[in-house]
């Protein structure tokens, strides 16, 4: 594991009141599976075991994914936007990433348009 810790610092905790927005890409099939938040914490836990952890904004706490249920993410690669409040993590998902069972959170279409 490589870590690039000039840009580690970086990551602006601030703009979100301490949580950044973290998007989920599964690494093989480029679907994005889901958007989560984590805290500085969640981030080093993380990148301390390789495995994504978030910040459960309702239950006020750090979650590992899958910790219950088996399906795990592990990172491949963990990016950093432009603006440095945003990550996102690329990941070999265990199973399915969504709590309803759906292999991603984003299964249901709002709109639709063709193309021209």
């Amino acid at each position: 594991m490589k870590v690039n810790k000039d840009l580690l610092e970086k990551v602006d905790f601030e703009k979100g009141n301490g949580l950044v927005p973290v998007v989920v890409q599964d690494i093989d099939t480029k679907v994005v599976l889901m958007l989560a938040y984590a805290n500085k914490e969640a981030l080093m836990k993380t990148i301390e075991t390789g495995f994504a952890h978030y910040y459960s904004r309702s239950r006020r706490k750090i979650w590992k994914k899958g910790e219950t249920s088996g399906n795990v993410q592990r990172i491949v690669k963990i990016l950093l936007d432009c603006d440095e409040d945003t990550l996102l993590y690329l990941v070999k998902q265990k199973g399915v990433a969504c709590h309803t069972g759906e292999y991603s959170c984003f299964f249901r279409t709002v709109a639709e348009f063709e193309d021209e």
